[in-house]
Order: C-alpha cells, then structure tokens, then sequence
C-alpha cells in the first residue's frame, strides 16, 4: 500500500494572530526571509525574532512572512519525534508570547511532481521578464506528486514547487489526534479529480488572462519603474471580471508613487470564445507624498475601495464613460484631512493629463485609463452646489494650481 501525503497550509480566519517579517537580534529585517521555505538548512545562525502584524488568537501552526512556518513546542517535538531527519527547527521570540516557538524548516527537497496528474500548470515565458525563471512553475493548482520517487522522507518541498510543504499520512494523522491548531491538510496523491473539459477551460481562461497581462505591464513599465517588489497583495472574489483584484506600484521619473489597478480591464472569467477587456478601464492614482507602509497606505485603500464601488455598480461604470466623475467611498482608516462630515472620502475621476495615456491597447480591445483625485471636503461641497459643468470646472482650477490630477492627504483647496 502506497504511502499518502499531504500538503500542510496554514488555516487562514479572522480573530487569529498574523506573524510578521523575521528579524535578527537588533530588530532588522533578515536579508534572506525566504531562507526558510527553499527546503535546504538555514544559513542563518543568529536570534530570531517575530513581531505581531495583527494580534489575535494564537495557533500551533502559523505562517509568519514569506509563507515561513511557525511551531509551538508542542507540534515542535511531533516533528522531532516522526521526522527529525527531515526538519531543523530554529527558535524564535514572538512578540509578547512565551512560547516557546519554531521555525519548522524543511531540509529536503524532491523532485517528485506530477504535472500531468495534476489539475493546473502554468510556466514562466520569456515576456514574463524573469530569464532565470523560464520553464519553471509559475502557478500550479490540484498538485499531484509520484510518491514512488519519495523514498523515506516524511517532510519535504517538491523541487519543481517548493512552495509547497509536504507531510506524511503518519505526521498528518499525528497532528490530528493532538488537536494541532492552524493547519490544514489537501491530499496530492491518489487520483486527481480533475475534469478534463474543465481543464481546458481554466487553460483557456489562463491564456486569455495571460495576454492582457502582458499587455498592461508593458503599459506599466513605460510610466516608470514597475516596482516588483510591491505588487499588492492579490484578493479573491468580488466584482472584478477575472475574479481577482490586483495592484501594481510604479515609481515615476518624478520621484511620485503611482499606484494602478491590474484587472479591472481583466478578460472575463466567464468569456472564453474571445478576447475581452473587462469593464474597459483600469485606474490611476499618483501622490508625492512618502508611502512608508505602502500596502496599508491611505492611497492604495482609497483607490481599492473607487475600484470595488466601480466593479459592483454598473450605474457608476456608465457615468464614468460619459467623462469626468466624482464620487465617495467609506472613510474609515483614512487621513482626517480628507474626511467629510459624514466620515467619507471623495474623488474625482477621469481627470485629463498629458503624463499618462489615456487610453492603451489589449488583446480584448481599448483600455480607458482613469485617474483618481482625492478631494477636500470644502471642494467636495464646492461641487455638489454648481450641478452640471461643476466637476470639469474643479479639474480646470487643479490644472491651473499646477497639481492636476495628482493626490495629496493635506494641500490647499482650490474653491
């Protein structure tokens, strides 16, 4: 009888602790966060330490930054007991928590993949800009390994995605009888269950995903430096035409952060016959104001929330094609200079400038590329009593003060 195994994740929910960026002994960040998720023994032989990026509920298995796996004691010596060839657990200091806990590092990597069992490969190409990437995995979904290429090892990461942390049938069961909390288990061997329309389908979707990518990162790389380093987080779900949001992050000559949507001129997941462009816009939204904490800046949160009141109202997607437009989203978390007396935030969009593209081309067509200014509340009620012809008088003042459709959390108002 074959032996089972498992991918072990973490079971992401909310009320739970989230672990941030390992740090050495004098709280820098390490040079190397990914050490610990290659499958090879760490090269880093100092004090570790943890802080907390959201407190909540703690967990026996967690993973901090760059998808490392963090371990009580108590799983700790699990694995010390069934697997002590195959791991090195390094201590670590949470913030504010005893422990004691670990970094579960698995040492051995195999090359063990079964790619055409398995639901979903895709691989890097040469236009994706990664030369030393290309012909590797890029995404792989309802992974199936060959276990008779396993041997004796009951923790390790597939050579060809090591991404993935693989446990035994043995360990998986283990941790279940201990009541382990934080983890959760997805089979890769046994038969897939893949349907074979379905797949290509989802091929289908991925090529058509794939050319508009390409399409709108050449577009980004000609604004400035595309910033690789900050893609935002992708989410799943909502209106999005893919299904997903996305934001890339670009540095302009300027010196000024420009942040863009990637997807809400996305194919549509649902289209598969054609090319398509999605919604036909993608947005824009630029400041000179230092992002310390770029992902949780108010510029990259005003802009998700425009995007997502756009993707789930048709009504608002109407009156944008029609020009300029403003409009308010939820304020909560934003500067308090932008803050309405009902604590929301407006915007104008669709501003004209001459330092960005109005509109691009994709394989589904024309691509309208709108920008978003944030609005002072003065200049919001400035707006809201002149009706008709107000919205392009107010971009007419801010191109006369010289900011145009660039976005300040504090600046002078032009009404």
């Amino acid at each position: 009888m074959s032996v089972r195994y498992f991918d072990l994740y973490e079971n992401v929910a909310e009320g739970f602790w989230c672990l941030g960026h390992p740090l050495d002994s004098s709280r820098q960040k390490l040079d190397d966060p990914w050490q610990f998720t290659v499958g090879k023994p760490a090269h880093f032989t100092g004090q570790i330490q943890l802080p907390l990026s959201l407190e909540g509920e703690t967990r026996d298995f967690s993973h901090a930054a760059f998808a490392t796996p963090v371990v009580h004691a108590r799983l700790a010596d699990l694995f010390k007991a069934l697997a002590p060839n195959d791991v090195e657990l390094i201590p670590v200091e949470v913030d504010s928590h005893p422990g004691p806990y670990f970094i579960l590092n698995a040492i051995r990597t195999i090359s063990c993949v079964d790619v055409e069992a398995s639901e979903e490969a895709h691989y890097w190409k040469e236009d994706d800009g990664f030369p030393e990437k290309v012909g590797t995995l890029s995404s792989l979904y309802g992974m199936r390994i060959d276990s008779s290429k396993v041997g004796d090892a009951k923790v390790f990461r597939p050579s060809e995605w090591d991404v993935a942390l693989i446990v035994s049938e043995d360990i998986k069961e283990a941790m279940e009888r201990a009541g382990i909390t934080g983890a959760k288990f997805e089979s890769v061997t046994g038969p897939s269950a893949f349907d074979p329309v379905m797949r290509a389908e989802t091929k289908k979707r991925g090529e058509l995903s794939d050319q508009a990518r390409a399409a709108r990162e050449s577009v980004w790389k000609g604004l400035g430096t595309l910033d690789d380093d900050f893609v935002i987080s992708m989410v799943l779900g909502g209106d999005w035409p893919a299904g997903s949001q996305a934001w890339r992050v670009i540095r302009r000559p300027s010196g000024n952060t420009l942040v863009v949507t990637d997807g809400l001129s996305a194919p549509f997941a649902d289209i598969l016959d054609r090319p398509t462009a999605g919604f036909g816009f993608e947005l824009a939204m630029e400041t000179p104001e230092p992002l310390p904490d770029l992902e949780k800046s108010w510029l990259v949160q005003l802009l998700e929330r425009v995007g997502n009141e756009l993707a789930g109202h048709e009504k608002l997607r109407g009156a944008l094609e029609r020009g300029t437009l403003s409009m308010e989203v939820a304020g909560a978390h934003l500067p308090e200079t932008l803050l309405t007396p009902e604590g929301r935030v407006a915007v104008l969009l669709g501003m004209a400038t001459e330092s960005l593209p109005a509109r691009f081309a994709v394989p589904g067509g024309d691509v309208r590329l709108v920008t978003v200014k944030a609005l002072l509340p003065s200049e919001l009620e400035w707006l809201l009593q002149q009706g008709r012809g107000g919205a392009a008088e107010l971009a007419r003042r801010f191109t006369e003060a010289g900011d145009g459709y660039i976005s300040r959390s504090w600046r002078q108002p032009v009404v």
